[in-house]
């Protein structure tokens, strides 16, 4: 227990027989109970997970029969935990890639009421990832965080791809969990539900564990991007237009519209004005009138984006 708080860890695993071990041994005595979801693996890890349950009785093993994805793993274990009264959730990987050295840092804005949901950010003050992260990682990770950020409106949610995280149980039973992505896209996705359900969400630092010789991420990051990043921008217009247009309206969805038509028609024409300049034929008021909509078309956006922040701050 955590300030009497029952808190319960929600492991996620696939095929993670070699790393499940250290990751279950280190768990702290401040853990209530341990919910090791087993999305399908094809290795010996469900095997491995009950032999450690004979040593630590707080581990109980959730088996998928198919693989549903990490997400969908994720919510299992969330809906259990709260099925058995537990107040706060805390994820972690089961790839011993997330120290729990670092728990009471996720526990205590809830515990505080500060926040309802916290986010491990690998590069605040404590954390290790500007040095120690994989420069193919570090690039895709800063343009989905990105991406995320404007897509949730959680703009100072810095590392939005880390997967260590604590919810409370009143998110749990108050998010409608149909509506999530269960795939890898799951760290996105569930940052944008939350802000339709204005979730209080609060960056917390600790420290990756980067372990050499060991294949501990499973994404292939350029492969995650192309799967996700269609399905952020998807999902930003659900978020403004639920928010901003059917739960209340607000005029930010109106910057928005009229600067993703403006932009593309001002950048049309610009090309238009650049191969008509290479042939001499330039016009002068199509170039005008290309200037006009993308000088516009910018100002709506950043207005719609300052907008964005104050309304979730």
């Amino acid at each position: 227990m955590y300030k009497h708080l029952k808190v319960s860890l929600v492991i996620p695993a696939y095929n993670e027989e070699k790393l499940i071990v250290p990751t279950l041994e280190n768990v702290p005595k401040i853990i209530d109970k341990v919910y090791v979801v087993d999305d399908a693996s094809t290795d010996n890890t469900h095997l491995i997970v009950n032999k450690l349950i004979q040593k630590d009785k707080r581990i109980t093993l959730l088996r998928h029969q198919a693989n549903k994805g990490t997400g969908n793993a994720i919510i299992t274990g969330y809906k259990q935990s709260s099925k058995d009264g537990h107040d706060i959730a805390v994820v972690i990987g089961g790839d011993n890639q997330m120290d729990l050295a670092d728990l009471n840092n996720f526990l205590e804005p809830i515990a505080n009421n500060e926040a309802d949901y916290t986010k491990g950010n690998r590069f605040l003050l404590g954390g290790n990832a500007y040095t120690d992260m994989p420069k193919k990682r570090f690039f895709g990770n800063a343009i989905l965080t990105f991406m995320t950020k404007f897509a949730s409106g959680y703009w100072k949610i810095f590392d939005t791809q880390d997967g260590y995280t604590a919810i409370s149980k009143r998110v749990i039973d108050k998010v409608d969990w149909s509506r999530a992505s269960v795939g890898y896209g799951y760290v996105s996705d569930f940052l944008i539900l939350f802000n339709v359900y204005n979730i209080r969400v609060k960056d917390v630092p600790r420290k990756a564990i980067y372990l050499k010789g060991e294949r501990q991420s499973q994404i292939k990051i350029f492969r995650y991007m192309i799967t996700v990043g269609p399905r952020i921008i998807k999902k930003f217009f659900w978020r403004i237009n639920t928010k901003y247009l059917i739960q209340d309206f607000h005029p930010l969805i109106l910057f928005y519209y009229f600067s993703f038509v403006l932009l593309p028609l001002g950048t049309i024409l610009a090309f238009k004005v650049g191969y008509q300049g290479l042939t001499g034929l330039a016009s002068g008021n199509l170039a005008v009138l290309s200037a006009l909509l993308l000088i516009m078309g910018t100002q709506f956006l950043l207005f719609a984006i300052l907008f964005d922040m104050q309304a979730n701050q």
